[in-house]
């Protein structure tokens, strides 16, 4: 059985779910997708206190509420972030990331930063800098 999803957000029996191809939406009005695929060993969710952990869950939860628009447009310290350059990272890119690749942080835990990438409406975490030592602050 296949379930399809109307205007209302019911299923149908019997129907497929049909998906919008991603060139048809412009990513600047999707909210942001997170991915924690290329997170790093030295820096992940694991090295994290309980507290951090629950303050990362409640960041990103309220950064999908908005449009990468929106959050283009707020501040860096609040729900907004700032670009890091590559040559003041302190652990190595990982290599599927080419030159051309913007690095930014979002603040998570107070002004812990979690430092990835963009591409599209997708965010990849690749670093939770929750102690400081990623780069220099």
């Amino acid at each position: 059985m296949s379930l399809r999803f109307n205007a209302n957000n019911r299923q149908e029996k019997g129907k497929s779910i049909s998906a919008r191809k991603a060139s048809d939406t412009n990513p600047e009005q999707e909210p942001p997708i997170f991915c924690l695929r290329f997170l790093s060993k030295d820096y992940c969710l694991s090295k994290c206190t309980k507290d951090e952990k629950s303050a990362f869950a409640d960041t990103i939860f309220k950064l999908s509420q908005l449009t990468w628009s929106e959050i283009n447009s707020s501040r860096r310290h609040g729900l907004g972030y700032e670009k890091i350059a590559r040559d003041s990272l302190k652990a190595s890119v990982p290599k599927h990331i080419t030159d051309d690749v913007n690095f930014i942080a979002f603040r998570f835990c107070a002004k812990a930063p979690m430092i990835g990438y963009r591409d599209r409406a997708v965010f990849h975490v690749l670093w939770l800098d929750r102690n400081f030592t990623l780069y220099n602050h």
